[in-house]
């Protein structure tokens, strides 16, 4: 899951050196650190490159800022009944009931939206749609990446005019 957090020890803020941090692992502008693996996977095989990690974080943090959701990403198989999968993993996210989350599942290329009570009524069905549509034609040309910040972008959008 991508959402970023910021690393505290002993009631205070941590700071941490991106030298010291494992491959696909980054400090973000904001100071949160984000990392992506492979399920199953060490922290020091990442699927995306830094470059890609901190596109993600940038548009996770300016999607949030500008529909007041707390939007987080998960990338990974979806068991069984997939809307439950992604509730399951927006309630392991940071603040679940003001959040969105957009999850993939590149096996079985399932793309679900799910959001929190507190913020359904912004983020609701046509503005789910709207950013799978969004991410859809990356997702094809395989990029995800792009994908993911396109439907961040359309869904923040049309969240904060709603």
């Amino acid at each position: 899951m991508a959402s970023g957090e910021v690393t505290q020890a002993h009631g205070g803020v941590t700071v941490v050196s991106p030298a010291d941090l494992p491959v696909g692992t980054v400090v973000t502008n904001s100071g949160r650190i984000s990392a992506t693996r492979y399920p199953g996977d060490a922290p020091t095989t990442p699927p995306f490159t830094r470059g890609e990690l901190i596109a993600l974080d940038d548009a996770l943090k300016a999607a949030s800022e500008k529909a007041l959701v707390r939007f987080s990403v998960y990338i990974g198989d979806l068991d069984g009944e997939v809307e439950a999968s992604a509730r399951a993993a927006l309630a392991k996210a940071p603040e679940p009931a003001n959040g969105a989350l957009i999850a993939v599942s590149p096996n079985t290329r399932d793309v679900v939206v799910v959001s929190g009570s507190a913020v359904a009524d912004r983020v609701n069905d046509r503005v789910a749609a709207l950013g799978v549509t969004a991410a859809v034609a990356s997702f094809r040309q395989g990029d995800l990446i792009d994908g993911l910040i396109a439907a961040l972008r359309v869904m923040a959008t049309a969240a904060a005019a709603g």
